[in-house]
């Protein structure tokens, strides 16, 4: 990324994000807004996934300064016959890393209402940090209707990301917005709209070539 540059930057590393993140350590003034993957899209058994899991947010946690924070963007998982509360999982890896939830937000997937058959109807955004407290007035409603255009199957919707983005701009001052899990790069592109640097990661060469191109207009934000 080119700091002097007009335009923000966008730096899409091609990697497997655990190594990655391990190797790279804190990043300087970013802050972490992301997906982490459910265990249809990981090569391993549940055990296995939830441990990954865990230690995959006490990275994100780690990969960004103290007094930032890191937004997750997670929908529950049904698997034999129970439902996994993947919000709750990155509450506890959170505090296990010495952070705590700034807010906790509603994101619909589906109307108000509507009836889902056993498919998550909602996506948790929760943000956490180890520093910040969170602000008195906070301009981000608790429930999100809208996502907004979704570029690609299991990307987070457009508006959505937005309000991330524009809390990680605006409250917490961050310069750039690291996404580990960044796919088709929605996050990276929202960053870019909103006038912040993006770096991200994604294992897919596929989808990094996506990320590094995707676009957003600036009436979906």
């Amino acid at each position: 990324m080119n700091p002097t540059a007009s335009t923000p930057g966008r730096d899409v590393q091609c990697a497997d994000a655990i190594p990655w993140m391990l190797a790279c350590g804190r990043i300087p003034e970013a802050c972490a807004v992301t997906s982490l993957p459910d265990v249809s899209e990981v090569n391993l058994s549940l055990p296995a996934w939830r441990e990954w899991f865990m230690s995959a947010v006490r990275l994100v946690i780690d990969a960004v300064p103290d007094d930032s924070a890191a937004l997750f963007f997670q929908s529950d998982i049904k698997r034999n016959g129970a439902w996994i509360d993947k919000g709750a999982m990155v509450v506890h890896a959170a505090e296990d890393a010495g952070a705590r939830v700034l807010f906790h937000k509603i994101i619909c997937r589906r109307p108000p209402d509507a009836l889902t058959y056993g498919r998550p109807g909602y996506t948790h955004l929760i943000a956490v940090s180890r520093v910040l407290d969170c602000p008195e007035v906070l301009p981000l409603p608790d429930v999100i209707t809208d996502p907004g255009r979704q570029p690609w199957v299991r990307a987070m919707g457009i508006r959505a990301a937005a309000h991330a983005v524009r809390f990680a701009r605006d409250q917490v001052g961050a310069k750039l917005v690291f996404d580990p899990f960044c796919g088709v790069g929605t996050v990276l592109a929202v960053a870019n709209a909103l006038g912040l640097e993006a770096l991200g990661v994604e294992k897919s060469r596929k989808r990094c070539e996506q990320a590094r191109v995707l676009t957003v207009r600036t009436d979906e934000l």
